[in-house]
């Protein structure tokens, strides 16, 4: 099977302009997304794909594969939907984000792994939450899945209400499951959804997953041990070196 690895890349973000573009111990955020991505053994290439000449010319400047594309996309989605068109012939799509520079090359092959079974059209992954704050975080996304595996409904409310039980006592009686934002699509698929309409649910949560739901689409769903580190705003940065030198630190050691 031949998966392609898309990283989406904005320089126009609202809470964080320029955000790909940061410096992080010598190498800007989207050169160590590319880097860990393509330590993914199930992916065939990698490819980012912006809208933006700074990041493009950045992206060449390490010797990455690159690509220019619309910038009226509303979404990660639509734009690995212009990519697949212009490059073809994979069998999977695998939608990486591109503010995470630590992200685990086996959480990539993880979700990769959901394409073997010939039913899976979309897939994500989910952690199990441990503690109150992720839980009561709204912007943590919490995922309902069912006994086969697929996504039922995604909110940033606590999902489900457990009734009788106080607030405190939630993660001792259910457990419960946050997104990972990271998204795998058959390619035939990718095309079907990037055409979808806004809906309702994605409206009122601003989780652009709730339109595959609200359209009768299925999302298999993996899940995960390894935690993932985003940065979406300039306060997450000091947390992300603080991780980035402490594995420096340790590949020294070893070495």
């Amino acid at each position: 099977m031949k998966i392609l690895g898309i990283i989406p890349a904005r320089f126009a973000s609202t809470r964080f302009p320029g955000k790909p573009l940061i410096d992080l111990a010598g190498k800007s955020m989207i050169q160590r997304v590319y880097e860990q991505a393509k330590k993914a053994t199930s992916l065939s290439d990698v490819v980012v794909a912006t809208d933006d000449e700074q990041i493009f010319e950045a992206v060449k400047a390490f010797k990455g594969n690159v690509i220019l594309t619309s910038s009226k996309h509303l979404s990660g989605t639509d734009r690995c939907a212009e990519v697949a068109n212009k490059m073809t012939g994979y069998d999977a799509i695998i939608n990486i984000q591109g503010d995470e520079p630590l992200i685990d090359p086996s959480q990539i092959n993880l979700l990769a792994n959901c394409f073997n079974d010939i039913s899976t059209d979309l897939a994500t992954l989910v952690k199990k939450i441990e503690t109150q704050e992720e839980l009561f975080n709204y912007n943590t996304p919490k995922v309902i899945i069912n006994k086969n595996f697929d996504a039922i409904y995604f909110s940033r409310q606590v999902i489900p209400y457990l009734k009788n039980i106080e607030p405190k006592d939630y993660l001792n009686n259910h457990k419960f499951y946050k997104h990972i934002g990271i998204y795998g699509y058959r390619t035939s698929t990718l095309g079907i959804i990037s055409s979808m309409e806004i809906g309702d649910l994605e409206k009122s949560e601003m989780l652009e997953q709730l339109r595959w739901i609200e359209n009768g689409c299925k999302i298999k769903v993996a899940v995960t041990r390894n935690e993932s580190l985003a940065i979406d705003v300039p306060e997450d940065i000091d947390r992300v070196l603080e991780a980035i030198l402490a594995i420096d630190l340790e590949k020294k050691k070893q070495n």
